[in-house]
């Protein structure tokens, strides 16, 4: 595993949020402002926001009274600092829940759609107008899809990322994710914004063999199986504020693979909008602080390029102000699976 930062693409705004962990390894909250993370744990104003625990979940839970303190530490605040270079950066937010998009970038569909083509069957021309066809249809009808993801996948933003031995086809999938900061349930896409407390990135990869099963073609996905392997969803670097990051329609998305670009995708390719997403899932769950919406992938994964990961492989992850993640895949016999 990585223990320090990647050259990073710039941040959003005067300062994010992240989880860290020095050489005791314990992990702590921390701003990070330029080349230096402020130790939150030292910054007085914050500390009762911390008194149940030393957590970046724990500032989510007090967002609207967290976050002004947060610019006041940021500005000139009182506390220890270390140089971010020095530091392990972990997940920045650890979840209770995950709530994933499927099919919502319109070029990604039609792309998977003709990669998943039976060979002898439709010619691609056709693929491409009917599965146009279809993401027209949904976007009318205003319904996203939605399914549960596992905190459990979840793994640092330069960490190693295992393969599994029985995953034949893994496959990258380069996400905006929004991070709550106030409970959502029943809340209108108008009011959404007011929810989410700030961005991140996050890499869902999938088992592409496991996705269907096969052995009941009637009971469709199998996202537990494609989704859900340990260390499946890098996460991070930081949570940038919504404050700072700018328009969530409008951010780059951009993933290489052994310094090759292979996903370069605007945000406003999305089906329904980050906003959308949010009111759709408060629908049918109440969304917590530091619960995550992950907000589909856009085109250029595996499947398309006819390349899945393999040991050794290097993703490097960039979305537009909210830094870079860098991982190495690795075997499971090599890479240790408990």
């Amino acid at each position: 595993m990585e223990s320090t930062v990647v050259t990073q693409t710039p941040l959003a705004g005067p300062f994010a949020v992240g989880t860290f962990a020095a050489e005791d390894g314990q992990a702590y909250p921390g701003l990070v402002i330029g080349d230096q993370v402020l130790d939150l744990r030292t910054a007085g104003p914050l500390a009762p926001y911390l008194a149940a625990g030393p957590s970046v979940r724990a500032l989510l839970e007090r967002w609207d009274e967290a976050f002004p303190l947060l610019r006041e530490a940021a500005d000139g605040g009182a506390g220890e600092r270390r140089p971010l270079a020095g530091l392990r950066v972990l997940p920045p937010v650890r979840p209770r829940q995950v709530l994933q998009s499927g099919a919502n970038y319109r070029t990604h569909v039609i792309d998977l759609a003709v990669a998943h083509e039976p060979e002898g069957g439709r010619p691609a021309e056709q693929v491409r107008e009917e599965t146009a066809a279809m993401m027209d249809r949904r976007a009318a009808e205003d319904r996203p899809y939605l399914f549960i993801g596992l905190p459990s996948a979840i793994t640092g933003p330069y960490d190693d990322v295992v393969l599994p031995d029985w995953c034949a086809k893994p496959d990258w999938e380069l996400e905006l994710a929004a991070v709550i900061g106030r409970p959502a349930y029943r809340v209108s896409p108008e009011r959404a914004a007011e929810h989410i407390a700030g961005y991140t990135i996050a890499n869902d990869l999938t088992a592409r063999e496991a996705v269907f099963r096969r052995d009941m073609p009637e009971i469709g996905t199998d996202w537990l199986r494609a989704k859900n392997a340990p260390t499946f969803t890098p996460l991070g670097p930081y949570l940038v504020p919504a404050a700072f990051a700018g328009d969530p329609g409008g951010l780059r998305v951009t993933l290489k693979l052994n310094g090759r670009v292979m996903q370069d995708e605007s945000t406003k390719d999305m089906v329904f909008d980050v906003a959308r997403l949010v009111s759709y899932a408060s629908q049918a769950v109440e969304l917590l602080p530091g619960d995550l919406v992950l907000t589909g992938s856009p085109a250029g994964n595996g499947m398309h390029w006819g390349r899945l990961l393999r040991p050794g492989d290097v993703m490097e992850g960039t979305i537009t102000g909210l830094g870079t993640q860098r991982n190495r895949c690795v075997a499971e016999s090599a890479g240790g699976a408990e």
